[in-house]
C-alpha cells in the first residue's frame, strides 16, 4: 500500500496574540489595583503590607526597604519624601518606564525585542544595589535610610 501524503495547512499568524493582549490587560488591572491600595492606605500606618525579612533578621536596610512608602509619597506628589524613603527605587522608575515604552514600541513595529534588560545591565544593577545597600547602612549616610 502506498503511503498517502497529507499536506499540513499553514498556521494562521496574527500580529498580536490574544493571550498577550489578555495578559497585558490583567497586568494593567493588577498594577492599577495595587496602586490604588498603596494610594489609599498609608504603609506607615497600616500593618497589612509585607515586612522586609532582611531588615527583620539583620537590622540593616536592604535596597528595597522603604519602597512601598516611597511609592505612597510619589503617588501623593511628595517627591522629596519619596527620594528619602528609597532613592534608588525612585531613580530607577523612569529608566524602567522608558525601557518598557521602547520595548512596546519595538514590538508594535514588528521588530525583534529581546530581553527586557540584557545580562550586562542586570550585573550593573546588582552592583549598584549592593553599593546602595552598604551606603544606606553607614552612619555617615543615614539620610539614605527610610
Amino acid at each position: 500500500m502506498p503511503a498517502q501524503s497529507h499536506s499540513i495547512p499553514p498556521k494562521i499568524r496574527s500580529e498580536t496574540s490574544p493571550l498577550g493582549v489578555y495578559a497585558g490587560v490583567i497586568l494593567g488591572i493588577a498594577v492599577l489595583g495595587a496602586g490604588a491600595v498603596v494610594f489609599f492606605f498609608n504603609p506607615s500606618t497600616h500593618g497589612f503590607y509585607p515586612i522586609c525579612q532582611f531588615h527583620r533578621l539583620t537590622g540593616w536596610n536592604c535596597p528595597g526597604c522603604g519602597g512601598t512608602r516611597s511609592v505612597y509619597a510619589l503617588l501623593h506628589g511628595n517627591v522629596p519624601l519619596a527620594l528619602k524613603d528609597n532613592a534608588l527605587f525612585i531613580l530607577l522608575l523612569p529608566i524602567i518606564a522608558l525601557r518598557g515604552a521602547w520595548q512596546a514600541g519595538q514590538k508594535s513595529l514588528g521588530r525583534p525585542v529581546g530581553q527586557f534588560f540584557p545580562a550586562k545591565s542586570l550585573w550593573v544593577l546588582l552592583a549598584t544595589a549592593l553599593v546602595f545597600t552598604v551606603l544606606r547602612n553607614l552612619p555617615a549616610l543615614a539620610f539614605l535610610s527610610p
